[in-house]
């Protein structure tokens, strides 16, 4: 037979005080990094007078857009193409900017992509080279057609 009461347990449980401390030290930490002053993004490199001129010699052919779905359900947009320099410069970079529309004509993306890497041997004249460029970010919004290709960027040997 037992005699008395039972025992209450008042104590906070251990627990519950660990993980209120990890949320508050979690929270704590979020609102610092968020607090912090961010770096001011540098403007891109633009396309110099002479890069301008430039553009009319390196040809963009056989351009095509490839989807491929993924194992996490995820579409993974390709195009693939050629770039030609019929110019007599030997380039060594070459950036395009792709942009992507939904179909109201508003841009979903914006994306400098480089074609041409000097070290992948740069382009040089008459030469012809195969480039891929992969997107794994699209908007579902996307109008699923070819984006516009714009030369962003070039740079000479």
């Amino acid at each position: 037979m037992i005699t008395g009461s039972p025992r209450k347990n008042r104590e906070f449980p251990t627990g519950i005080a660990i993980a209120l401390a990890v949320i508050l030290l979690a929270g704590g930490a979020a609102a610092w990094y968020f607090a912090q002053p961010r770096e001011t993004l540098t403007q891109a490199p633009v396309l110099t007078p002479e890069a301008r001129a430039y553009t009319r010699y390196l040809k963009l052919s056989d351009t095509e857009l490839k989807a491929t779905d993924s194992a996490m359900a995820k579409s993974l947009i390709e195009i693939v193409g050629n770039v030609k320099n019929i110019g007599d410069r030997k380039v060594k970079l070459v950036e395009l900017n792709c942009i992507f529309y939904d179909p109201y004509g508003q841009v979903v993306l914006r994306e400098r992509v480089p074609i041409v890497r000097a070290r992948s041997g740069g382009l040089a004249p008459t030469e012809t080279k195969p480039f891929r460029m992969p997107f794994d970010n699209l908007a579902g919004s996307w109008n699923q057609a070819m984006p516009q290709l714009v030369i962003a960027q070039i740079q000479f040997e």
